[in-house]
């Protein structure tokens, strides 16, 4: 039993110590690649590109399920973006409110008679309407699909723009988000494929008309964690992995990808966990397959922003989910691990999702389990357990800190001293006790779906109207 307990908590230090080492490495990549983006930005004027008649029409699609209280407010913000071509297409998710309605009565929609033809595979529509105050918009009514991707798939069906741009209804998009997420695309139109942007947690800053007007920390201890979580994980994670072509995960908030190579590959899967994810992944094993020179970008500048959960029983629904949807992508894609086809995304990639995202909650849950059953029969070591709090907790926070001081530096979005000095300290917070509970959600998540609990479980949330500071 000490033997074991001794393997068990030496494995343990040396899988946190990898974990934060990977994290520095992204860290140092993301770094460089902020900087190299601010000076690509500066031979990319978004002015010439909304004034170029060149510029490729973006088809938006924004699935709607229930949403009558901020629809008319959603669509009219999509139809203000800075664009010089583009289609607007809403699909009414069979609501079962008054979302039709209010989208028929704010921009006065008419039944048209259109060919519909369904190339990717979604629930029967019931009619397409166009709008008589704005002709780019179009709205698809469907049955219910009982999932996101369902829906989006009946817009990439009516799309008729060679990139699609999928949002979610209730985030909130700066008003030049398609123009930065375009100069990825201008830059390499044969081989960028796909762009992700960054997405941004909206409670707290001051919401005006549907319209961002000031961006503020929320109060609430829960969401400013969350603030953290988003900087690590796009300024740092997301910008690291697309520089080395391996981004394997585009945000379903706010993603904009080839129309043909999304049909190609069958649209979004529709009984997939993880629409996003698993659409990524499966146009990687396309392309792969195909041996074509390609890119997955992502442009890091701030652009959506979206409601995170304010209490702790949505926040881990949502965590839990996400890991449902990350097991359901990886698994069926195991035949990809450390194939010589599959390049990076097989060697690197996602060996690294099975290792530190799949299996983390196990190994340090388990770990944990092992350190207060060792020190309970008196064999922990006192060097090992600081050496533990230093690698594992000292390490990790100044990782979090370093994603905060990126983006004061680089972005500086949070201009009051007082939030910056709140984001720092409370990456002290982040690895104890908030990364433990994350871990169990998680843990939760698994076992969710090992035994066959695949349910989309509702989130608490107040509305882009009214997510504002007091």
């Amino acid at each position: 039993m000490i033997r074991f307990l001794d393997i068990a908590n030496h494995t343990l230090f040396w899988y946190y110590l990898a974990s934060n080492f990977a994290y520095l490495l992204m860290l140092m990549i993301a770094l460089k690649t902020s900087a190299a983006h601010q000076r690509s930005l500066e031979s990319h004027r978004l002015s010439w590109i909304n004034d170029s008649p060149m510029a490729p029409p973006i088809a938006i699609i924004a699935p709607a399920h229930n949403e009558e209280g901020s629809i008319r407010v959603a669509v009219r913000n999509l139809l203000e973006l800075d664009y010089p071509e583009l289609e607007v297409i809403v699909v009414n998710d069979g609501s079962e409110d008054r979302t039709l309605e209010e989208m028929r009565e704010e921009f006065r929609l008419r039944l048209v008679r259109a060919v519909y033809i369904p190339e990717v595979k979604s629930a029967p529509v019931r009619g397409l309407y166009r709008s008589d105050v704005d002709t780019r918009l179009l709205v698809v009514d469907k049955e219910p699909g009982g999932s996101k991707a369902d829906a989006v798939n009946a817009g990439l069906n009516a799309a008729n723009s060679p990139y699609v741009c999928v949002v979610d209804a209730d985030s909130v998009l700066e008003r030049d988000a398609l123009l930065r997420i375009m100069v990825p695309i201008l830059e390499d139109p044969k081989r960028v494929v796909a762009v992700g942007g960054i997405i941004r947690v909206l409670n707290g800053s001051e919401i005006q008309g549907g319209t961002l007007r000031r961006v503020r920390l929320p109060r609430k201890s829960i969401e400013v964690i969350q603030v953290i979580e988003y900087l690590r994980a796009f300024l740092i994670g997301r910008e690291a992995w697309a520089q080395g072509n391996m981004l394997t995960i585009i945000s379903g908030a706010f993603g904009l990808f080839r129309t043909d190579l999304v049909r190609a590959v069958g649209g979004y899967r529709a009984s997939s966990i993880g629409e996003d994810f698993d659409l990524v992944a499966r146009m990687h094993r396309h392309l792969l397959e195909k041996r074509a020179s390609y890119q997955i970008r992502f442009v890091p500048d701030p652009m959506c922003w979206t409601e995170a959960p304010s209490d702790l029983k949505s926040l881990g629904r949502q965590r839990q989910r996400w890991q449902k949807g990350l097991l359901d992508v990886l698994w069926p894609n195991r035949d990809m691990l450390f194939r010589p086809r599959y390049g990076r995304i097989g060697s690197f990639a996602l060996p690294y999702l099975w290792i530190f995202e799949l299996f983390a909650p196990v190994f340090e849950l388990g770990g944990i389990a092992t350190i207060i059953l060792a020190a309970s029969l008196g064999v922990l070591s006192r060097e090992f357990f600081l050496q533990f709090l230093i690698f594992g907790y000292a390490f990790a926070t100044v990782i979090s800190i370093g994603s905060v001081l990126q983006e004061e530096i680089t972005y500086k979005r949070y201009n009051d001293w007082q939030d910056v000095a709140r984001l720092v300290s409370y990456c002290f917070l982040e690895h104890f006790p908030y990364r433990q509970m994350h871990m169990v959600w998680r843990l939760q998540g698994l076992w969710q779906y090992f035994r066959g609990d695949f349910a989309w479980k509702p989130l608490k949330r107040k509305g882009i109207q009214s997510v504002q500071a007091p």
